[in-house]
């Protein structure tokens, strides 16, 4: 059942009227990485580019949910099949998540089963930050499930970093999802203070109340429902940095275990179907990091 149900589309990953835009398209899960890589610039990586983002871009691009209209603005900067490589300003300047969910609309085209997983990476610097990230999932016939990060699939511009590792399979203990990031925090001693957008010096977006969004977030991409990581619905009343309240803390004891190790699709389904807290509403906020919060219906 698990299988099946990430091999099919969501709303988010589905490109709709512009499927055709797949037929060139290999059905390699590495070389669709590539193909990912080589759309996609993030946000953060003009320098690394050696490239200034236009405002309206760096403002915009990564407010786009759903593949269709990711698609859409590809085509209308570069109209060249999706295999080509794209020079840098002509790409969809985004986030993690939009390289994930692109890679997972690939898979799933296929009917490889993929799903994105929302969590902690710390191979981004080499001083034990977990940063906030999104990577995919996708089904391997041999292996399993096993963890992919298309940002690191062109290695000319990953050399820098602290990623010694098969991008297609990035260990479990590199990049941590949510509910394990929970548990090693409320379990195993880990520090929260390590956890988050950035670390405390730099703002407020850390610790126990952050990891508890993605344990929402992540729960939320495992029922095909892969919103923007800045929406937020549920228990977030509280202001960022702010510990949560130790009923809060004692709700995602519970909750963290069904995201984590094995998923069993059907207690993550039954959960999210449940619970009023964790569930994602037709209608979010979003705290989109240049344009301001606002409230967005979903499709």
């Amino acid at each position: 059942m698990s299988l099946d149900f990430h091999a099919s589309q969501s709303v988010f990953s589905d490109p709709g009227e512009l499927a055709g835009l797949y037929a060139d398209l290999p059905r390699d899960a590495a070389q669709l990485a590539r193909i990912v890589r080589d759309l996609l610039i993030h946000r953060v990586e003009g320098e690394l580019f050696g490239h200034t983002h236009p405002t309206d871009r760096l403002h915009n691009d990564a407010e786009t949910r759903y593949i269709d209209d990711i698609l859409r603005i590809l085509v209308e900067r570069n109209d060249a099949p999706l295999s080509r490589r794209r020079e840098v300003g002509d790409r969809f300047v985004g986030t993690c998540r939009d390289f994930a969910l692109l890679h997972c609309s690939f898979l799933r085209h296929f009917g490889i089963p993929a799903r994105i997983r929302s969590g902690f990476a710390d191979y981004f610097t080499s001083n034990g930050f977990h940063h906030d990230h999104v990577v995919t999932e996708y089904w391997d016939e041999q292996r399993g499930w096993l963890f992919a990060d298309a940002q690191l699939a062109d290695p000319s511009i990953t050399a820098d970093w602290n990623a010694d590792f098969d991008p297609m399979d990035v260990p479990r203990d590199r990049f941590l999802v949510a509910g394990r990031a929970w548990r090693d925090i409320r379990e195993g001693g880990a520090d929260p203070t390590t956890f988050g957008l950035h670390p405390p010096e730099e703002g407020p977006f850390w610790g126990e109340r952050f990891v508890a969004g993605n344990i929402r977030l992540d729960l939320a991409a495992l029922n095909k429902v892969e919103t923007l990581l800045w929406d937020v619905w549920g228990e977030d009343e509280g202001r960022p940095g702010e510990p949560l309240p130790e009923p809060s803390r004692g709700f995602y004891d519970r909750v963290a275990p069904v995201t984590c190790g094995e998923v069993s699709l059907e207690a993550a389904r039954k959960l999210f179907a449940e619970d009023d807290v964790l569930r994602t509403p037709q209608t979010v906020t979003c705290y989109a990091p240049f344009n301001g919060p606002s409230r967005v219906t979903l499709r």
